[in-house]
């Protein structure tokens, strides 16, 4: 059973920073496309930034020069680097998992992220 759990969401001020994690289960991770997306209330599920196995790396343009995405294979688990937070970034971030020409993707049940003073 695939299982993706992201941990590490909470609450910020703006300028800070948070260390997103995603924790998968049930894959053989490595050989896995990993992403983190984000939905706001009465938004559609965005693309924040993508991982293939490969290190190929692609950024929503709003979070470029912020945020790193980046993966520990031996942990079966992909991080998200959020720096200079900014209000607009509060959001449900999600942790998605999908193997290269397959249409299936497993999804995480999301973290909390909220920038606020």
């Amino acid at each position: 059973q695939v299982q993706l759990v992201e941990s590490g969401g909470g609450l910020v001020q703006p300028g800070g920073s948070l260390r997103l994690s995603c924790a998968a289960s049930g894959i053989r991770f490595s050989i896995y496309t990993m992403g983190w997306y984000r939905r706001t209330p009465g938004k559609q599920r965005d693309l924040v930034a993508t991982l293939t196995s490969g290190a190929n790396t692609n950024y929503a343009d709003s979070v470029k020069g912020r945020f790193t995405i980046s993966r520990d294979n031996a942990k079966n688990t992909v991080y998200l680097q959020m720096n200079s937070l900014k209000p607009e970034d509060t959001a449900v971030y999600y942790c998605k998992a999908q193997y290269f020409g397959s249409t299936v993707e497993y999804w995480g049940p999301g973290t909390q992220v909220t920038v606020s003073s």
